[in-house]
């Protein structure tokens, strides 16, 4: 990073930071938008006139879940491009633009392309997954460089960023909903006369909001976060050893090589908790479709807006949930501690769900309330923020700053593969089989998920303490921080051959 600094503050913490929010806001919008209709486009039997491409639906959950695996795979690669050759401004305006070519690929009509509209679809899908590469890590661990190391806002500005996410989800949900209804029309098919969802409308509106947020970028991003993301961070950092005469490579240290390996243990446990949280684009999209009572008085709810209601807790509680960090103090407790919690409510989520199926008593033809999906889209949102945002904010604590951005990428392709996890597990809904075994086997699918959070949340609680050991004091309230301090200078020393 060179001289130029970021430029003011907002409610104690830099502008950069809120330009990122907004940034970041826009693009999950688009993201979400996308996400909202993908398997309900997919499934949707009617193929003609801008309905849908007529899928089964376990062939819709499993592509599902190799796109959104993909979505969070890409950003490996484009950490390490960020960090190494573009630097993480430039990935940005470059996997910004891409997105936003492969959502108005998506949003092509059927009709422009006759024949083609499978092989458009795809092509739309694959550079959005790349562009997506690009962008996804380098803006979170642009909030990380904000602050300096042992910097206590470090947790809140995560916390606010995430606000700015789910603000963009919330929206989208809602709008996209608007659009493909909007824009939608009647029709006759096979001599009735149906209504005729318009997909492309809410693709398209998941472009133009991938367009806002590379424009809101590019307009104030040298003047709110100065240098922040110009120069790739390794080889930076490469010039500046060679400024100062050094030219060997070092190693990772004794204490880096602990608070990575925390990384790694803590992804495992989160590869669990997205397997199960991200059945909501898939699975439990489709049981809100076709076994959910929606109706309130004469009117419908739109499937697509119950994909907006994580976002909306989010937004409302994250602040609380912050708040209660601070006033525990002290008690507060350790990521590990705040994965597990994850993990029990991701569980008691799913109590909800299968209450809604029980509801419906074996019968397929019936209807479950509504208000079980409120209830498990709380208590999943509550565990995503004892394990989200905590995530990402661990990462920029414990990653190694010159490969700060290839970690954010590893961090991803847990969630990479959970989602991969989770289409496969949506899958088993069952290939093209009747209503009352697509039931019965959502009742399995929602039970198991349940057993394994809750055994999964024990075993983190129990090895708690000794991953807060491997973190070296990253932790605020650690008290081995001292420690951590002499261990790093016995290990320099021995590094550079000088006896104590």
């Amino acid at each position: 990073m060179s001289g130029v600094k970021p430029q003011g503050t907002m409610f104690g913490h830099p502008k950069g930071l809120f330009l990122l929010f907004t940034t970041e806001l826009w693009e999950r919008f688009s993201y979400y938008a996308m996400r909202a209709i993908l398997v309900l486009y997919l499934v949707d039997q009617v193929n003609q006139q801008g309905g849908g491409l007529g899928w089964s639906q376990a062939d819709a959950l499993s592509l599902y879940g190799t796109f959104t695996a993909l979505v969070y795979l890409t950003p490996l690669f484009g950490g390490w491009l960020a960090d190494n050759v573009l630097g993480q401004r430039k990935s940005i305006y470059i996997g910004g633009a891409l997105m936003a070519i492969g959502q108005f690929l998506l949003a092509a009509p059927h009709e422009w392309v006759p024949g083609s509209a499978t092989q458009i679809f795809y092509l739309g899908l694959g550079i959005l997954i790349i562009g997506n590469g690009l962008f996804k890590p380098n803006i979170s661990t642009m909030v990380g460089d904000l602050y300096e190391e042992g910097d206590h806002r470090r947790d809140g500005a995560f916390t606010i960023f995430y606000m700015g996410i789910n603000l963009g989800a919330a929206l989208s949900g809602i709008v996209v909903a608007w659009a493909y209804t909007h824009f939608g029309h009647a029709s006759v098919v096979d001599g009735k006369e149906v209504f005729i969802n318009n997909w492309q409308a809410g693709f398209f509106c998941a472009g133009v909001g991938m367009v806002i947020s590379l424009i809101v970028q590019f307009v104030f991003a040298q003047r709110l976060l100065g240098d922040i993301g110009r120069a790739p961070a390794a080889k930076l950092e490469r010039s500046k050893k060679e400024a100062a005469g050094d030219v060997r490579k070092e190693p990772l240290t004794k204490v880096e090589r602990d608070r990575i390996k925390v990384i790694m243990v803590m992804g495992l446990f989160t590869i669990i908790f997205w397997a199960g949280f991200e059945q909501a684009g898939g699975l439990m999209n489709l049981f809100t479709n076709d076994f959910t009572d929606r109706m309130i008085g004469g009117w419908e709810v739109p499937t697509t807006w119950f994909q907006s209601l994580n976002a909306i807790f989010i937004v409302i509680f994250a602040p609380v949930i912050a708040s209660i960090w601070i006033r525990m103090g002290k008690n507060e407790p350790n990521s590990p501690v705040k994965f597990a919690l994850g993990l029990f409510l991701l569980a008691i989520g799913f109590l909800f769900m299968i209450g809604a199926v029980l509801q419906m008593n074996g019968d397929a033809t019936a209807k479950s309330s509504m208000w079980w999906l409120v209830g498990a889209y709380f208590f999943h949102t509550m565990g995503e923020l004892c394990l989200s945002p905590i995530g990402l904010s661990m990462v920029t604590k414990l990653a190694p700053l010159r490969i700060a951005s290839l970690m954010m990428g590893t961090w991803f392709l847990f969630v990479a593969i959970a989602n991969k996890i989770a289409g496969v597990v949506g899958s088993f809904i069952g290939h093209g089989g009747g209503k009352d075994e697509q039931l019965a086997n959502a009742m399995a699918i929602f039970a198991g998920i349940a057993i394994t959070s809750v055994v999964s949340g024990i075993i983190l609680y129990f090895i708690a303490d000794k991953l807060v050991d491997w973190m070296h004091g990253a932790e605020g309230h650690n008290e081995n921080e001292e420690k951590m301090l002499e261990e790093e200078i016995a290990i320099t020393a021995e590094h550079e051959g000088i006896k104590h």
